[in-house]
């Protein structure tokens, strides 16, 4: 089983990023933050995780209030930085670890958690900010990073409490990944700030101290604040400390602290810590009590069932292409653009020369096989002029006046 061999709390400070970037490292007013980051860096080095599993929130970068999610999984070969408005930072993009993150979501949604895909994306400062102080990039990152954005921006959020239920939740999927890789789960924000209206610049230290504290001891007396505790207690933006439970959660009973720093130098108290759980078994790996693996419960017995395909996150990922091409069809610009010349629009599509000759024979049944969804097929059969009930005589392998006659009432057309 993979194993999660640690946790990291750590703040994600935009300007921590910024100081790296411009070697700023050894300046008075940064080197106590950078000094504080080097013990962990070490500890990554000498343990070597494969992945971390990083939750943090984006500051919208990536998501626009007319669709924020409350929890967003990456899902990808590779997570390209995001651009929040000065240009990208001078660093590679992250790998993605796709079986894992695909893994991780079965079981979310299977433990009752909605969990938006996101399979191409940009991870803002709220992920990268911190990372190589944590890890060396050069010539590349030496792990995988699985990002599990939360909302902390757009109320309602998720409490408290929830946030700690979904590390539980992804402590039982990890432990019941095949394989044996090692695995550090991060939690970042905060600590306490406040960076708008007439309270900007608030900091409350002790209430800082208290709650790095209580995520080493009790983190369910966390758990039963309610977010207006947290916002008196350390201001607004601080709200996103309780991103630090699913860490916590993450980690099981008992941990040991290894490390804690913390710096306070404008608007933002900044802290960074490190901890080792103190068992490493598998109290989350234990089937259900129906006998399924987590995870398996939902869809067990499907892939038998002839002429029936799932189409999940790792359909989703290598259909991508065909999809996205396909999904443009409800644009009436792009509709008429591609109508215009099929041939040009494929090959921008970046489509394969299987899945082309499909879409110009209209095999409904060849695409579906490729991995498209039916929903977006009916796309192109609206813009081909074909009734569904054409292409469901066409996936069966029938004509369709024999596929009617199949029908209760066959002329119902």
């Amino acid at each position: 089983m993979a194993t999660i061999i640690g946790g990291i709390g750590t703040s994600h400070v935009p300007t921590i990023g910024v100081a790296y970037d411009k070697g700023r490292s050894n300046d008075p007013a940064w080197a106590p933050l950078f000094e504080g980051y080097k013990p962990v860096a070490a500890w990554l080095a000498e343990h070597k995780p494969d992945a971390l599993i990083v939750f943090y929130n984006d500051h919208a970068s990536q998501f626009f209030f007319d669709r924020y999610p409350t929890f967003a999984l990456g899902i990808a070969d590779e997570h390209p930085l995001a651009d929040e408005g000065s240009g990208l930072r001078p660093l590679p993009s992250i790998k993605g670890w796709p079986e894992l993150s695909s893994h991780l979501l079965d079981v979310l949604v299977e433990d009752e958690f909605d969990i938006t895909v996101i399979q191409d994306g940009a991870l803002d400062h709220g992920c990268h900010s911190p990372l190589p102080l944590l890890w060396p990039h050069v010539p590349d990152w030496p792990g995988a990073i699985i990002p599990i954005a939360i909302n902390v921006l757009h109320f309602p959020l998720p409490t408290a409490n929830r946030c700690y239920r979904l590390g539980q939740s992804i402590r039982r999927a990890v432990q019941s990944f095949a394989g044996d890789a090692r695995i550090a789960v991060v939690g970042t924000g905060g600590l306490s700030h406040q960076v708008h209206g007439e309270r900007t610049g608030f900091n409350n230290e002790g209430w800082d101290t208290e709650f790095l504290d209580l995520i080493r001891d009790d983190p369910e007396a966390l758990t039963r604040l309610r977010h207006a505790d947290y916002i008196v207690r350390g201001g607004a933006e601080s709200v996103e400390m309780i991103m630090w439970l699913a860490m916590r959660g993450a980690l099981g009973g008992a941990v040991h602290e290894l490390h804690r720093a913390y710096y306070l130098a404008t608007t933002t108290a900044m802290a960074v810590t490190l901890y080792e759980p103190t068992e490493f078994g598998d109290d989350a790996d234990q089937p259900s009590g129906d006998g399924y693996e987590p995870g398996a419960r939902e869809r067990a017995g499907l892939d038998g069932l002839e002429g029936t395909y799932v189409f999940d996150s790792r359909v989703a990922r290598a259909s991508m292409p065909l999809n996205r091409f396909l999904w443009q069809l409800t644009d009436a610009n792009k509709r008429v653009e591609i109508g215009t010349d099929w041939e040009a629009a494929m090959e921008s599509a970046d489509l394969g020369a299987t899945e082309r000759e499909m879409i110009r024979a209209r095999d409904w049944i060849g695409l579906i096989h490729q991995g498209a969804n039916f929903f977006l097929l009916e796309k192109l059969a609206r813009v081909s002029g074909v009734p569904n009930l054409e292409m469901y005589a066409q996936m069966r392998g029938e004509e369709f006046e024999e596929f009617m006659q199949t029908r209760r009432v066959p002329d119902a057309r």
